[in-house]
């Protein structure tokens, strides 16, 4: 009884060419075009068939084990290494963990399967329903995507607290900041960072909280004035010349979202390899090590090679900038009150504003008051009002 040989479709087609070519019905240098490959190359195949009929068609290695197969001591290890410090990691992050820290290396597929054969990985299946993506801006710094992500960031070993972070539309280059909370000094935080690192960006992209705008209807007074309410970032925004967009729903910012992910895979699973529970610690680490490997792994070239920052110009003082900034109206008694405080302008003060002059106060990130009118730093003295005593009894 003959052999059955098993042939796929690659190995049916040669052979269906090769018995033409045999009975003389096709030409070798037909039988070539026919299969897609060089003449010297059909004279080989027919040559094999001649010798081996049907079973030469089928390659030399089929059915035997790979030579790039992994060993079993390799795997073996893999698999230690993973159940010691990576459980809970992805093939594609753990691969490069194996690789880097324990000297393994084996692709992300092997591991995928290992893994799996393991009991110790399963796909998570997508529940959300399917957003079409808007296209990226072009060039590096026409829009970058701000937002807050509240995370358990240290697994329990430390307080919980905020990842304030900025993802560059067109190339994905992100900057990030570990804060107590998503606040507007946060957000100027990282702004001012960002500033320093790649410049001025033409747009922010930010979803509606008080962190970032104001989402009221203006008062009476702003009425009459013509005014439209801003937050302290906004206004900081618009002295940069940066234009505030306001997303009206999470998909709408779907790379900064999706880029919180990345970090609550890769950097929590980073803070535990180095065995970090602190911000201070984890800020460091994100400046020194972190954010420079996860922007060489994902960031791309932009579709545009020109950069759509604007340089900072010279006597910018960003600490006058990225701050809070109120108007406030000079009292009958030259007065100016900002919350709890009070500043009297001086007599000796030439040109002193008037009563019901509108100053401007400024406080700063690191918590300092400033005054200015008529665009000019304004000299003011701290008062202390004095608390009228009230008698303890009244004299008969």
């Amino acid at each position: 009884m003959a052999e059955k040989v098993l042939m796929g479709d690659r190995e049916l087609l040669r052979a269906k060419v090769m018995e033409l070519v045999k009975d003389g019905r096709m030409s070798l240098v037909e039988a070539a075009v026919k299969l897609s490959v060089s003449y010297r190359q059909a004279k080989r195949i027919h040559q094999r068939y001649l010798a081996e009929g049907e079973r030469g068609m089928v390659h030399r290695l089929a059915g035997k084990a790979s030579n790039n197969r992994l060993s079993g001591e390799a795997l073996a290890k893999a698999l230690e290494a993973y159940r010691a410090r990576y459980e809970g990691f992805g093939p594609t992050f753990a691969r490069e963990k194996l690789e880097e820290l324990d000297g393994v290396s084996l692709s992300r597929e092997s591991l995928r399967q290992l893994l799996i054969r393991e009991g110790l990985w399963a796909r998570k299946k997508r529940t959300r329903g399917y957003h079409a993506r808007r296209r990226p801006r072009e060039r590096f710094g026409e829009l970058v995507q701000f937002d807050g992500s509240h995370h358990d960031w240290f697994e329990g070993r430390g307080p919980r607290c905020c990842l304030m972070n900025m993802v560059d539309d067109a190339t994905g280059t992100t900057l990030s900041i570990l804060r107590d909370q998503e606040t507007t000094d946060a957000a100027m935080e990282l702004l001012w960072a960002w500033i320093e690192y790649y410049g001025i960006p033409q747009a922010v992209y930010c979803d509606r909280k008080n962190a970032f705008v104001i989402d009221r209807e203006p008062t009476i007074e702003e009425q009459l004035r013509g005014e439209v309410p801003h937050s302290p970032f906004e206004v900081a925004c618009g002295r940069l010349g940066i234009e505030v967009i306001v997303a009206r729903s999470p998909a709408a910012k779907g790379r900064v979202e999706r880029n919180h992910g990345v970090y609550q895979d890769r950097f929590v699973k980073e803070l535990r390899l180095a065995g970090i529970s602190t911000q201070d610690a984890a800020n460091r680490f994100l400046v020194e090590t972190y954010l420079p490997a996860i922007n060489r792994r994902f960031a791309r070239p932009a579709e545009k090679p020109e950069d759509a920052h604007l340089p900072l110009l010279d006597g910018t003082d960003l600490r006058d900038v990225l701050c809070r900034q109120e108007e406030r109206i000079v009292s009958r008694d030259h007065i100016i009150q900002f919350g709890r405080q009070l500043f009297r302008v001086p007599k000796t003060l030439s040109p002193r504003p008037r009563p019901g002059s509108r100053v401007i106060v400024r406080k700063w990130l690191d918590g300092s008051i400033h005054l200015y009118w008529n665009n000019k730093p304004l000299l003011v003295e701290e008062y202390q009002a004095q608390r009228k005593e009230r008698p303890d009894s009244l004299s008969a």
